[in-house]
This record gives structure tokens, sequence and C-alpha cells, in this order.
């Protein structure tokens, strides 16, 4: 959204909200680029013959999104957080159905760790250990789950994080760090025989 107005995306997302059945069309060029940014970032991850691809993926994640009329759209930040879990959701649907059809065989999906989420050292994790040890971070601390969420795979800042939210930023750096530092702790323990 270089040179677009981002006031115009939380327009048309009102609008969508109101029933407007031309909004979600008019939605779609606005934010299409930002969308496969995130796609192509999430897919960088996985392995190389994957067979989605980033703008599958987008257009996949945007037909979802654009029948969710009923959600109470919040702004361009918070739309980029749904669109990049129901991505997220996707590719964990995608590996979970790939293991099933092998049966628990050893063909998984990787996904690597960035900076965003800075643990020690770079590492390869399955996408479906991932979601696992999320699902364990949210019964400890729902917000610290959704905020590893909007930040590694919503690809938010600490600012709209906090905004999305609802707390300070102050809160949002300290949970980061403790997030990090769980995720770092519990992924290590899976990767011990």
């Amino acid at each position: 959204m270089d040179n677009k107005d981002p006031n115009q995306v939380t327009q048309i997302l009102g609008e969508m909200v109101a029933g407007d059945d031309s909004a979600a069309s008019r939605l779609l060029p606005l934010v299409y680029e930002e969308l496969r940014a995130v796609a192509g970032n999430l897919m960088s991850a996985e392995r190389a013959n994957h067979t989605l691809q980033p703008t599958a993926l987008v257009h996949e994640a945007y037909i979802r999104l654009a029948g969710a009329g009923a959600t109470e759209w919040k702004g361009r930040a918070h739309f980029m957080a749904v669109a990049a879990r129901a991505m997220r959701r996707l590719l964990i649907n995608h590996a979970r159905d790939r293991r099933a059809a092998k049966r628990g065989g050893g063909d998984w999906s990787q996904v690597t760790l960035d900076e965003a989420v800075a643990l020690a050292e770079e590492r390869v994790v399955d996408v479906l250990v991932l979601e696992e040890a999320l699902e364990r971070l949210a019964e400890l601390s729902e917000r610290q789950a959704k905020l590893v969420e909007l930040r590694f795979f919503g690809g938010l800042t600490l600012e709209e994080s906090a905004e999305i939210l609802g707390v300070g930023l102050t809160t949002v750096k300290g949970e980061w760090r403790i997030a990090r530092a769980w995720l770092a702790q519990e992924l290590a323990s899976e990767d011990q025989p």
C-alpha cells in the first residue's frame, strides 16, 4: 500500500461489514501486494516442493475473508492479522491433510522461525509442532500466543500488535520477550529424543 491511503482500506472494510457486495472487489487491489508479501514470507519457510504457491494461498485466504461479512473489521492492521491467521490455518490444514494421506509418514512441512521470532538460533520446525506449541502457549497466555501470531505470521510491528491487542507498547514488548523465550525452550525440548 505504498502510495495508497490506508484510511481507504478501513473505509472499504466498513462497507463490507455494511453488506456492500462490491466492496470486496475494491479492497483486493489495495491489499493484494501486502497479502502477497505475507504469503511469500510464510511460504519461504516451507519445503521447496510445496504444492501450495503464495498466490494460491492469498486467493484462498481472501475468498474466506471476503465471505466473512459478519466480521467487525477494526482497520487495515486487524484485517492483515486475520488474513495472516487464515493463511497460517490453510498451511496447517494442508500439512495435516498431507500427513494423514501419508499415514504419519516422514513427509512433513517445515517452517523456519526467522528473526521475527528471534530465537537463539535459526531452526527448522514442523509446522504442526509449531502449531501444537502455540496451542500450549495459548493455554498459559492467550495474549502471548496471539502476539506470536501477529508478529511472526502477520508480520505486524510491535506498535501494530499493541493496537490490535488493545494494550500498551511496553506490555507488548515484555510479553514478546516472554513468548519468544517460552517458544525457544518449548521447541528445543521437541528436538530432544
